[in-house]
């Protein structure tokens, strides 16, 4: 059986990993806060006191991290994964990163004759939690054929799209249309419910109507009408991943599209304090223009 690193045990990352364990994958941990491991070794994981470690012992690395600093520093930094990798190691990065960075890193990697494959996935905490992940892979072909099983167990949907970065190309796409759904969802709803009329009704009405998104039911059955923010996918990371998505589309050659206001939005939501909440909070900002709240029972003023 392939021996599993992972590194990075946050809310994502923490999932995939017990997936891992409950396959039958040997896994072995790291985490910089070393606490985040106590549930997965006590579900029999070995926990590593160093990424170097970690990177020395296993076959498979997988990094599941928050910010593309993060992935650079992780892989390249000292003491880092490729400083102890060995030839034929595969490293699988499940992070949201520009293709930019999953070059730079592939490059490196390739230094040290290891395969890196960038692989985000989508589909939130759920998906990580039950195996149903979308999974975009770019890089090495024969490395993705390798790792397909291991890839299987997380992911219902997995696909090879090319070399390096094309992965990343992907989920970036794909969570621009997840920011500017979010915000259109939001002003929409917040539109409606300041005319007057009930918040539940209007969404009923617009998720059988082609005003329907993804986007909309689950910001609205998760969080909104509900009132519940905790984040499955935290306001700061829709406005990081924006952010990578505007710039490539700047490389691309599209200017000043909808994914600019957007990302100016999210900016806007972190400054009014709602950066950790989940990213369906960016609708507060309408509700506070407006001074109206949107949940179930319709509108209120002043959120009374």
């Amino acid at each position: 059986m392939t021996n599993v690193g992972f590194i990075g045990l946050g809310m994502m990352g923490s999932r995939m990993a017990k997936r891992l364990l409950d396959a039958g994958f040997p896994v072995t941990v790291y985490n910089r806060t070393p606490e985040k491991a106590a549930i997965l070794v006590e579900s029999g994981a070995r926990q590593a006191e160093t990424i170097a470690a970690l990177a020395s012992e296993v076959d498979v690395i997988c990094t599941c991290l928050s910010m593309p600093d993060d992935v650079i520093n992780v892989y390249t930094g000292e003491g880092g994964v490729l400083s102890a990798a060995r030839r034929g190691v595969i490293c699988l990065d499940f992070t949201t990163v520009g293709p930019k960075t999953s070059r730079f890193v592939a490059g490196r990697a390739g230094e040290r004759g290891v395969a890196y494959l960038d692989a985000p996935v989508s589909g939130g905490p759920e998906g990580a939690e039950q195996g149903t992940l979308t999974i975009m892979v770019g890089g090495d072909q024969a490395a993705w054929e390798r790792v397909r099983p291991l890839l299987s167990v997380l992911g219902k949907t997995v696909e090879y799209l090319g070399e390096s970065g094309a992965g990343s190309a992907a989920k970036i796409l794909n969570q621009y249309l997840v920011a500017v759904h979010s915000v259109a969802a939001a002003e929409a709803m917040v539109a409606g419910v300041a005319y007057g009329l009930d918040a539940g009704k209007l969404y009923r009405l617009l998720k059988e109507s082609y005003g329907d998104s993804r986007m909309l039911r689950r910001h609205m059955e998760q969080f909104v009408l509900p009132r519940q923010f905790a984040p499955g996918g935290a306001v700061k990371y829709v406005h990081k991943d924006v952010r990578l998505a505007n710039a490539f589309m700047n490389e691309i050659g599209i200017n000043r599209c909808l994914g600019v206001e957007a990302e100016e939005t999210f900016a806007a939501a972190m400054d009014a304090g709602l950066a950790d909440l989940d990213m369906s909070a960016v609708i507060q900002l309408f509700e506070r223009q407006v001074g109206v709240t949107v949940k179930e029972t319709g509108m209120n003023k002043n959120g009374v």
